[in-house]
């Protein structure tokens, strides 16, 4: 969320004199936001000022003076702010007095009419910068070009690596079996048919709460221009790049007849493969340009394959293909995009790359827009392979399991995390990107990523687990070797297990070598699960130690980490994600199940999920979470939208997700009406990207 240290200021601020008038403020005419706008500003200036705005002493650079200058309605941020601290009952504090839960209601959907008012009038959402393609959209766009039979780089990035072909979603149905590999973690596994002498460049990182795809994070430098002119060229004189690799071959770079006509023959050629390239009709002065330049060299004595080699290096070097963009308008205001565009951003969402020919002819058509059409394509798309592209980047990211490379266990204290030379969290990882895979194709509600009835294990995972192993017993009895991994779909039982969120990836990477880190574990969980990310904490305050200073060896961790919360600089956050990681406390530092500490103290889980939502184990804490499903449906719509508009998001895009989240829960809160209907949303299917004065 963007300057969220900023909206819970302002709302801690706020929140007393609301209570103070919330009989009036209940009363105000949603209509006329400015009206309620009017009777919080005497009372802002009478409780708050003094510390927020007053004798020039703000404290967190929060003047609430400048919202009586202005007035809720023009500051949507600040409003959101307040919904969010409130929806999410953070404020009050707990030392102050509750607020009356029907009054809170009331309070937010006041507050929501405000935004949706302010929104409607402005009309605006955030625009995206244009930006290059990152190299895992890159690797993709080049392969569909030209048809390749092979990847141009390998992926580091890309965590599971597909054997066998199990990824078909056309089917339905995940397979029962599948046999994959993990990137990241073994030399072994980037073993696969490729590009001989193409470099990727470097990885793009995944932003603060975001992604690897964000407009405002992808720059192209002239440096970065220039080894992507030297990147075009090694990708089509590979020798590699030969006519059983390239499914275009006999149609784009084998010779013609003797007879041919060369400009013709170039011109039929070169407009649909420009056209493909560039996501739109090549205009005649572009297609023009090509063909001279092709038959300069024809003229000059290059063979037909090699100058249309060049050629082709040219095209995946242009900004036309490399940069992804919003055409502009006149207007201040949201536009709707038009079909070329929202073909482009269906198929960067869904499938990591450019647009295929049915994509652009309905979109050249005008079509694709029209209600049935884009439904009947959304449906396609996801049956589609190449939606694995999808998988490979979005869950991953959503999930942070890129944590998990890093994370080292104590090898004295935690031996069975590593064998031979590989770790246990090459097996660790792949756990819930199955699951998500499986959700997904199998279209099962998200519900099945919280508390999920199966899963998929390892024999070598299902080790790990210890005690929370499946109960399945073919699984004991079948293996995979260290360079292709052999999962297989198990029911889970024991409500311990399943999900993402208690999965051992995620309590690895979220503990330190010795001990577990129920703050760490707590900000996953408020970012990942409800996309609500906590502000960092001050930098004046120091790390716990990984392992308790004299005298307090017989304390528990909650115990100890409650010393943090005696500042009142910390005491906020700490109410909210304090309660979120100590629920998996049960979780020791690589997933396995415990009763006790070290020190014979046993494990305290207990907490309140919401202020409102009491458990006293993690399976009651899963309950919590699922009695909140709504608001993990309204999460998880925010984190595919910004993912597939490639950007933060903003106030105005809040009252889409509300309608995202209402829509798929009349559903059944399944994956694939979620996904078509972020598509669906305004801000997927309009701009705001007024021309530059």
């Amino acid at each position: 969320m963007p300057n969220h240290a900023f909206q819970k200021l302002s709302a801690l601020a706020i929140i007393v004199p609301l209570l103070l008038l919330a009989c009036f403020f209940c009363s105000a005419a949603a209509s006329d936001p400015d009206a309620s706008a009017e009777i919080l500003a005497p009372a802002l200036k009478q409780h708050c000022v003094k510390c927020h705005g007053a004798n020039d002493e703000i404290e967190g650079d929060v003047n609430l003076l400048a919202v009586r200058a202005e007035g809720l309605s023009q500051n949507t941020e600040l409003v959101r702010g307040l919904i969010d601290v409130l929806d999410l009952e953070e404020m009050p504090p707990e030392d102050e007095p509750p607020l009356d839960p029907k009054l809170r209601r009331k309070l937010v959907s006041e507050l929501k009419a405000i935004l949706q008012a302010s929104v409607a009038e402005k009309k605006a959402f955030a625009h995206t910068p244009i930006r290059r393609m990152n190299r895992f959209q890159y690797n993709n766009a080049v392969i569909d070009l030209f048809d390749l039979k092979c990847i141009v780089f390998t992926l580091p990035e890309r965590m599971v690596r597909e054997h066998k072909g199990y990824f078909q979603p056309e089917t339905g149905r995940m397979a029962e079996v599948v046999s994959v590999g993990s990137r990241p973690l073994g030399k072994s596994q980037l073993i696969e048919p490729r590009l001989a002498g193409v470099a990727a460049f470097p990885q793009d990182l995944r932003a603060e709460h975001g992604f690897d795809n964000r407009g405002d994070h992808l720059s192209l430098s002239p440096l970065l221009m220039e080894a992507f002119l030297a990147l075009g060229q090694s990708i089509t004189q590979s020798p590699d790049f030969v006519p059983h690799n390239v499914g275009i071959w006999q149609t784009f770079f084998a010779a013609p007849a003797d007879d041919a006509d060369l400009d013709a023959e170039l011109r039929q050629r070169l407009k649909p493969f420009l056209s493909r390239a560039f996501r739109r009709p090549v205009g005649d002065d572009v297609l023009d340009r090509y063909v001279r330049f092709t038959l300069r060299q024809l003229t000059a004595g290059v063979e037909w394959t090699d100058a249309m080699k060049s050629i082709a290096a040219a095209t995946i070097s242009s900004p036309a293909f490399l940069y992804l963009y919003d055409r502009s308008s006149d207007s201040t205001t949201a536009q709707a995009v038009d079909d070329l565009e929202l073909a482009s951003r269906l198929s960067f969402f869904l499938w990591g790359s450019i647009p295929d020919a049915e994509l652009l002819e309905l979109a050249v058509a005008g079509e694709l827009k029209q209600p049935d059409t884009l439904d009947a394509q959304v449906a396609r798309m996801l049956k589609d392979r190449k939606l694995k592209r999808f998988c490979d980047s979005f869950p991953a990211q959503w999930l942070q399991l890129e944590r998990i490379i890093s994370s080292v266990p104590n090898p004295q204290k935690y031996p069975e995390f590593y064998f031979a030379k590989y770790r246990d969290s090459m097996h660790m990882m792949i756990e819930p990107l199955l699951l998500f895979e499986t959700v997904l194709i199998e279209n099962h509600p998200i519900t099945q990523l919280i508390d999920s009835d199966f899963t998929y294990r390892s024999v070598l995972l299902e080790d790990a687990y210890g005690e929370l192993r499946s109960e399945s017993s073919d699984i004991q009895k079948r293996g995979g070797g260290v360079t292709v991994l052999e999962f297989r779909r198990v029911p889970v039982s024991d409500r311990r297990s399943g999900g993402v969120i208690t999965n051992a990836a995620v309590m690895t990477m979220t503990s330190g070598p010795d001990r577990t880190q129920p703050i760490t574990r707590g900000a996953w969980i408020a970012t990942a699960i409800f996309n609500n990310p906590p502000d960092p904490p001050p930098a004046d305050v120091p790390p716990l130690g990984e392992k308790p200073p004299a005298g307090e060896e017989h304390l528990t961790l909650r115990e100890r980490l409650s010393l943090h919360r005696e500042r009142s600089d910390c005491k906020g956050c700490h109410e909210q994600i304090d309660p979120l990681g100590f629920a998996l406390e049960n979780y020791d530092p690589v997933g396995r199940w415990r009763s006790q500490y070290e020190n014979g103290r046993s494990v305290d889980v207990a907490g309140t999920l919401f202020r409102k939502h009491a458990f006293k184990d993690v399976v009651e804490f899963k309950d919590a979470v699922l009695a909140e499903k709504d608001r993990f449906t309204r999460a998880l719509a925010g984190h595919l939208l910004s993912f597939g508009l490639a950007r933060e998001l903003s106030a105005p895009d809040q009252i889409a997700l509300d309608q995202i989240a209402a829509a798929t829960a009349d559903d059944g809160y399944k994956i694939q009406t979620l996904i078509k209907e972020v598509i669906r949303s305004e801000p997927f299917q309009s701009k705001t990207n007024p021309k530059a004065e």
